[in-house]
Protein backbone atom coordinates (compact mmCIF):
# COMPACT_ATOMS: atom_id res chain seq x y z
CA UNK A 1 0.00 0.00 0.00
CA UNK A 2 1.57 3.28 -1.07
CA UNK A 3 0.13 6.79 -1.14
CA UNK A 4 1.89 9.86 -2.50
CA UNK A 5 0.65 13.42 -2.04
CA UNK A 6 2.07 16.22 -4.18
CA UNK A 7 1.13 19.82 -4.83
CA UNK A 8 -0.87 18.60 -7.82
CA UNK A 9 -3.02 16.26 -5.73
CA UNK A 10 -6.80 16.80 -5.81
CA UNK A 11 -7.94 19.32 -3.21
CA UNK A 12 -10.97 19.06 -0.97
CA UNK A 13 -9.90 17.22 2.18
CA UNK A 14 -9.18 19.87 4.82
CA UNK A 15 -6.28 18.03 6.47
CA UNK A 16 -4.64 17.28 3.11
CA UNK A 17 -5.11 20.85 1.95
CA UNK A 18 -3.53 22.13 5.16
CA UNK A 19 -0.66 19.67 4.78
CA UNK A 20 0.05 20.88 1.27
CA UNK A 21 0.01 24.49 2.45
CA UNK A 22 2.54 23.63 5.16
CA UNK A 23 4.92 22.09 2.65
CA UNK A 24 4.18 18.37 2.80
CA UNK A 25 5.67 17.01 -0.42
CA UNK A 26 5.06 13.28 -0.09
CA UNK A 27 3.18 10.84 2.08
CA UNK A 28 3.85 7.14 1.68
CA UNK A 29 2.84 4.04 3.58
CA UNK A 30 3.99 0.45 3.53
CA UNK A 31 3.17 -2.73 5.40
CA UNK A 32 4.40 -6.27 5.71
CA UNK A 33 2.88 -9.41 7.23
CA UNK A 34 5.16 -11.52 9.43
CA UNK A 35 3.93 -15.06 8.91
CA UNK A 36 6.75 -17.23 10.23
CA UNK A 37 10.14 -17.00 11.91
CA UNK A 38 12.80 -19.62 12.48
CA UNK A 39 10.99 -21.95 10.10
CA UNK A 40 7.86 -22.07 12.28
CA UNK A 41 4.58 -20.32 11.49
CA UNK A 42 3.48 -17.63 13.90
CA UNK A 43 0.24 -18.30 15.79
CA UNK A 44 -1.29 -15.48 13.74
CA UNK A 45 0.11 -13.28 10.99
CA UNK A 46 1.45 -10.03 12.43
CA UNK A 47 1.13 -6.87 10.35
CA UNK A 48 3.75 -4.16 10.72
CA UNK A 49 3.10 -0.84 8.99
CA UNK A 50 4.90 2.47 8.48
CA UNK A 51 3.66 5.86 7.36
CA UNK A 52 5.98 8.69 6.33
CA UNK A 53 5.29 12.37 5.71
CA UNK A 54 8.00 14.44 4.02
CA UNK A 55 7.59 18.09 4.94
CA UNK A 56 9.51 21.29 4.27
CA UNK A 57 11.71 22.19 7.24
CA UNK A 58 10.17 25.46 8.55
CA UNK A 59 13.33 26.42 10.47
CA UNK A 60 15.96 26.38 7.71
CA UNK A 61 18.31 29.33 8.13
CA UNK A 62 16.93 30.48 11.49
CA UNK A 63 19.94 29.45 13.58
CA UNK A 64 20.36 27.28 16.67
CA UNK A 65 18.72 29.73 19.08
CA UNK A 66 15.45 30.11 17.14
CA UNK A 67 12.19 29.40 18.97
CA UNK A 68 10.63 26.27 17.46
CA UNK A 69 7.28 26.46 19.27
CA UNK A 70 5.05 28.25 16.77
CA UNK A 71 5.86 26.09 13.74
CA UNK A 72 5.78 22.92 15.87
CA UNK A 73 2.25 23.70 17.00
CA UNK A 74 1.23 24.37 13.40
CA UNK A 75 2.87 21.45 11.60
CA UNK A 76 3.08 18.54 14.05
CA UNK A 77 -0.69 17.98 14.64
CA UNK A 78 -1.40 17.88 10.90
CA UNK A 79 1.39 15.37 10.35
CA UNK A 80 0.19 13.27 13.30
CA UNK A 81 -3.30 13.09 11.82
CA UNK A 82 -2.03 12.21 8.33
CA UNK A 83 0.20 9.41 9.60
CA UNK A 84 -2.31 8.03 12.09
CA UNK A 85 -5.02 7.77 9.43
CA UNK A 86 -2.72 5.81 7.14
CA UNK A 87 -1.48 3.49 9.88
CA UNK A 88 -5.04 2.71 10.97
CA UNK A 89 -6.01 1.94 7.37
CA UNK A 90 -3.02 -0.38 6.95
CA UNK A 91 -3.43 -2.21 10.28
CA UNK A 92 -7.23 -2.34 10.25
CA UNK A 93 -8.26 0.01 13.04
CA UNK A 94 -7.03 1.14 16.46
CA UNK A 95 -8.34 -2.00 18.15
CA UNK A 96 -5.86 -4.05 16.10
CA UNK A 97 -2.84 -1.90 16.94
CA UNK A 98 -0.80 -3.42 19.78
CA UNK A 99 2.57 -1.67 19.40
CA UNK A 100 3.76 1.67 18.06
CA UNK A 101 6.81 3.85 17.49
CA UNK A 102 7.88 7.10 15.88
CA UNK A 103 10.90 8.65 14.19
CA UNK A 104 12.12 11.69 12.29
CA UNK A 105 14.98 12.26 9.88
CA UNK A 106 16.06 15.83 9.19
CA UNK A 107 17.83 16.74 5.97
CA UNK A 108 21.45 17.83 5.95
CA UNK A 109 20.70 21.56 6.17
CA UNK A 110 18.70 21.14 9.38
CA UNK A 111 19.37 20.42 13.04
CA UNK A 112 18.60 17.26 14.99
CA UNK A 113 16.43 19.52 17.15
CA UNK A 114 14.24 20.20 14.11
CA UNK A 115 13.52 16.47 13.84
CA UNK A 116 12.78 16.31 17.54
CA UNK A 117 10.43 19.27 17.38
CA UNK A 118 8.04 17.38 15.10
CA UNK A 119 7.86 14.15 17.14
CA UNK A 120 8.86 14.82 20.77
CA UNK A 121 6.16 17.28 21.82
CA UNK A 122 2.50 16.77 22.73
CA UNK A 123 1.51 18.25 19.37
CA UNK A 124 2.58 14.99 17.77
CA UNK A 125 2.93 12.35 20.49
CA UNK A 126 -0.35 13.02 22.28
CA UNK A 127 -2.30 12.90 19.03
CA UNK A 128 -0.62 9.71 17.81
CA UNK A 129 -1.41 8.05 21.16
CA UNK A 130 -5.02 9.25 21.04
CA UNK A 131 -5.67 8.11 17.47
CA UNK A 132 -4.01 4.71 18.02
CA UNK A 133 -5.65 4.35 21.46
CA UNK A 134 -2.40 3.99 23.37
CA UNK A 135 -1.18 5.25 26.73
CA UNK A 136 2.54 4.41 26.70
CA UNK A 137 5.33 6.85 26.03
CA UNK A 138 6.23 6.25 22.38
CA UNK A 139 9.69 4.85 21.70
CA UNK A 140 11.58 6.64 18.94
CA UNK A 141 14.55 7.21 16.68
CA UNK A 142 15.78 10.49 15.23
CA UNK A 143 18.77 11.46 13.12
CA UNK A 144 20.09 13.67 10.32
CA UNK A 145 20.76 12.04 6.96
CA UNK A 146 20.85 12.42 3.21
CA UNK A 147 17.95 11.25 1.07
CA UNK A 148 17.44 7.63 0.12
CA UNK A 149 18.53 5.85 3.28
CA UNK A 150 16.95 3.38 5.66
CA UNK A 151 15.99 3.86 9.29
CA UNK A 152 15.27 1.15 11.85
CA UNK A 153 12.36 2.33 13.99
CA UNK A 154 11.68 0.66 17.37
CA UNK A 155 8.22 -0.26 18.65
CA UNK A 156 6.82 -1.41 21.97
CA UNK A 157 3.39 -2.10 23.46
CA UNK A 158 1.03 0.84 23.21
CA UNK A 159 -0.37 0.46 26.74
CA UNK A 160 2.30 -1.61 28.55
CA UNK A 161 5.73 -0.42 27.44
CA UNK A 162 7.59 -2.94 29.62
CA UNK A 163 5.98 -5.91 27.87
CA UNK A 164 8.99 -7.55 26.23
CA UNK A 165 6.97 -9.61 23.77
CA UNK A 166 6.24 -6.45 21.81
CA UNK A 167 9.81 -5.13 21.62
CA UNK A 168 10.45 -5.11 17.88
CA UNK A 169 11.67 -2.85 15.08
CA UNK A 170 10.70 -2.01 11.53
CA UNK A 171 13.06 -0.95 8.74
CA UNK A 172 11.72 2.04 6.78
CA UNK A 173 13.16 3.01 3.41
CA UNK A 174 13.13 6.74 2.71
CA UNK A 175 13.15 6.90 -1.08
CA UNK A 176 13.93 10.46 -2.27
CA UNK A 177 13.65 11.84 1.25
CA UNK A 178 14.47 13.93 3.08
CA UNK A 179 15.92 16.58 0.81
CA UNK A 180 18.41 18.91 2.50
CA UNK A 181 15.65 21.35 3.50
CA UNK A 182 13.08 18.74 4.57
CA UNK A 183 12.13 16.51 7.48
CA UNK A 184 10.76 12.98 7.09
CA UNK A 185 8.38 12.18 9.95
CA UNK A 186 7.59 8.51 10.54
CA UNK A 187 5.01 6.59 12.56
CA UNK A 188 4.96 2.80 12.81
CA UNK A 189 2.57 0.24 14.26
CA UNK A 190 2.24 -3.51 14.70
CA UNK A 191 -0.80 -5.72 15.18
CA UNK A 192 1.02 -8.07 17.54
CA UNK A 193 4.23 -9.18 19.24
CA UNK A 194 7.28 -10.91 17.81
CA UNK A 195 6.32 -14.22 16.18
CA UNK A 196 7.43 -16.51 19.03
CA UNK A 197 8.04 -14.42 22.19
CA UNK A 198 9.50 -16.49 25.03
CA UNK A 199 12.04 -14.45 27.00
CA UNK A 200 9.75 -13.76 29.94
CA UNK A 201 8.73 -10.44 31.36
CA UNK A 202 9.15 -8.35 34.48
CA UNK A 203 6.33 -10.32 36.06
CA UNK A 204 8.21 -13.61 35.60
CA UNK A 205 11.85 -12.48 36.04
CA UNK A 206 13.98 -13.87 38.84
CA UNK A 207 15.94 -11.25 40.80
CA UNK A 208 19.21 -10.51 38.97
CA UNK A 209 22.10 -8.35 40.22
CA UNK A 210 25.82 -8.14 39.55
CA UNK A 211 26.24 -10.86 42.19
CA UNK A 212 25.83 -13.42 39.40
CA UNK A 213 29.30 -12.40 38.17
CA UNK A 214 31.06 -13.05 41.48
CA UNK A 215 33.63 -15.78 41.30
CA UNK A 216 34.12 -15.47 37.54
CA UNK A 217 37.74 -14.71 36.75
CA UNK A 218 38.47 -11.84 34.37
Amino acid sequence: MTTTVTAAAPRGDAITDRALALGVRRIFTAYEDVISDGGVDAPTAIRQASAVAVVRNPWIGEGPLADLTEATAEVAPIVAKLLSDRLLAAIGGADRVEAFGKAAVVGLDGEIEHAGALIHTPYFGNLLREFLEGTSIICFSDTRADAGGDLRVPLWHKTAAATRSHYQSLDVHLADAPHRDEIAVIAVASSGPRPHPRIGDRTTDVPVTSDILKGIEA
